[in-house]
């Protein structure tokens, strides 16, 4: 047993109430902490999910390191899993609905999610719960009552609502209903905290009005701040493109972290690290003298956030492995070998079959950008006819790499 004294409640704030966005309210949280200490009962704390897509990104990392702050100090997360909600869709932060998945995609998705929230998460701490548990069974009586506690009105003070309101777009009752259904979850497990990011607010808030209807005290609700992705303006998201997958090798993880701009890089030093106010001023201060280059601020960057999720090792290894690369200007050491037949061959099929393109015409893209390079020649002409020779090495933008081997 550890013999470090046991932080107040002021140390337990400072922490907590950090890296926040909105709280509801400082006051109840204080008195609810303070009651679970004479208790001796542990806050519940929920996260809902819904496994709309199998990889967690680095914008997922801002909620979950808050969540294991709170286990930190003896609390336990309950992470719910929609897979019941998943089923439905839900247009928080967008002009339309996500599509509707399988129950087979919504299953495979939340192995997925369970797996990778344990890289930041305590298992010891955390329930994991489905809420298709209780809605599977919910009788169309008990959804009649349970619509009844709330108001069109209140439906539609929700802001993407209401603009579609306002702009004659369509809204189904299926997505009035889900704000509800999330709310109905905090019913259920007897949250005493909400968290999500800032575009959840309105269903977080829901939740407290649905508790109280239910003879509950109301949840807390915090939230936190919406990280953007590597384009440096929309929030991290997969449709986008512009994330940093939790489950990417420590290679990419490095190298997108690398794209970072230089100022973007503090919101992941304080957003995905963690790191405290001072210790990002310190680093801030240094780069503005000119003791320290931002280059290099970054490659501690992404060494740290490659070790958070790989292990120490792993994030000295790609820090260097990236030095040996872009600024020594030699091969990876992993380079990839395709094999190809004898005979010219047009650079954009060239690139699909040796991975560096998803498509011919993403490949087109990447070379009218100037972004693609056969040997050493910077090729540009979408047209450009490749003779393989062995050994040639194809490279495509920063990362991609092929080694071309010709058979027969």
């Amino acid at each position: 047993m550890s013999n470090r004294p046991m932080p107040t409640l002021e140390q337990q704030l400072a922490v907590l109430t950090a890296r926040r966005v909105d709280l509801h309210s400082l006051e109840e949280l204080k008195e609810r902490l303070v009651q679970a200490g004479r208790d001796n009962r542990p806050l519940r704390v929920k996260l809902g999910a819904d496994p709309s897509a199998p990889d967690l990104h680095l914008g997922h990392c801002v909620v979950l390191n808050k969540l294991r702050e709170f286990q930190n100090f003896g609390h336990t997360v309950v992470f719910i899993i929609g897979d019941f909600t998943g089923m439905i869709g839900d247009p928080s932060g967008k002009s339309a609905t996500r599509p509707q998945l399988s129950r087979e995609q919504v299953m495979a998705n939340a192995k997925s999610y369970q797996e990778q929230v344990f890289k930041i998460l305590d298992p010891a701490r955390t329930e994991i719960r489905f809420n298709s548990e209780w809605f599977g069974p919910m009788a169309f009586e008990q959804v009649i009552r349970l619509s009844a506690k709330v108001t069109v009105a209140q439906l539609l003070a929700r802001d993407d609502f209401a603009k579609r309101y306002a702009a004659n777009q369509p809204i189904s009752l299926v997505e009035f209903l889900y704000p509800l259904v999330q709310a109905y979850d905090s019913v259920m497990v007897k949250a005493d905290i909400e968290l999500g990011g800032t575009d959840q607010l309105f269903n977080l808030l829901l939740g407290r009005e649905i508790q109280k209807a239910h003879g509950q005290p109301p949840q807390i609700v915090m939230t936190t701040p919406l990280l953007e992705g590597l384009d440096g303006v929309n929030k991290m998201s997969k449709s986008l493109g512009n994330y940093i997958a939790v489950n990417d090798t420590p290679k990419d993880i490095f190298g997108k972290t690398m794209s970072v701009s230089d100022d973007l890089m503090w919101r992941y030093f304080s957003l995905v690290l963690s790191l405290p106010d001072g210790e990002i001023a310190a680093l801030q201060a240094a780069v503005a003298s000119g003791e320290r280059h931002p280059r290099d601020v970054k490659d501690d960057l992404a060494r740290r956030i490659v070790a958070k999720f790989h292990g120490e090792a792993a994030g000295s290894e790609a820090s260097a492995e990236f030095a040996r690369v872009f600024a020594q200007h030699q091969l990876p050491a992993d380079i990839l070998e395709v094999e190809v037949a004898a005979g010219p061959i047009g650079l954009l099929h060239l690139m699909v079959q040796a991975g560096l393109a998803a498509s011919t015409s993403e490949a087109r893209r990447l070379v009218q950008a100037g972004a693609v390079h056969v040997g050493d020649e910077k090729v540009t002409d979408f047209r450009h006819m490749v003779t393989p020779e062995n050994g040639v090495v194809i490279r495509s933008g920063k990362r991609g790499f092929a080694r071309i081997k010709v058979t027969g």
